[in-house]
């Protein structure tokens, strides 16, 4: 059975960086939850942030510059926390390995999770092409990212593998 890393906020636990959630409300989900497929989890709850927290993001490239050493992820008053998300995508990425999973469904436009659009430099809620930190890690180590705007390209490849 193949098991998926769910960014915890989409498994509608209050725990995004302004403690909301990002819930997904479909059946499939629900299904791959009582089946035992899911592995939830925060890679920056891993780091050891709090809820609420102050917002991030990434600056001078995305997450694969980050784990490279050419950028830095700064939260709003320029507090440098890019050791934090890093230890946090690696505490992921373990936990995923462990569990076995697959394919990662990951909260889109997050400095940690994003797999497509992260938000702009300068906190202007623009988004801009990117990877957060986590979804770069699991990427390099052969685990398939998915935004909840993939929802359904996902579930075709789940239906496809069995």
């Amino acid at each position: 059975m193949n098991k998926i890393f769910v960014s915890g906020c989409l498994t509608g636990k209050r725990i995004r960086y302004d403690g909301t959630d990002a819930g997904i409300p479909n059946g499939i989900f629900s299904q791959w939850e009582r089946e035992g497929r899911i592995v939830s989890g925060c890679p920056e709850l891993l780091a050891g942030f709090g809820i609420p927290r102050p917002e991030a993001e990434i600056r001078y490239g995305d997450g694969d510059a980050v784990l490279d050493g050419r950028a830095r992820v700064i939260e709003w008053d320029g507090r440098d926390v890019t050791d934090l998300f890093v230890l946090g995508a690696h505490r992921a990425l373990e936990l995923a390995r462990k569990e076995g999973c697959r394919f990662a469904l990951l909260k889109e436009g997050s400095p940690s999770c994003a797999t497509s659009f992260l938000g702009e430099a300068g906190f202007t809620g623009r988004l801009e092409p990117g990877y957060g930190v986590l979804s770069a890690l699991l990427k390099r180590f052969g685990i398939t990212c998915f935004s909840e705007n993939e929802l359904s390209e996902l579930v075709a490849v789940i239906c496809n593998e069995g």
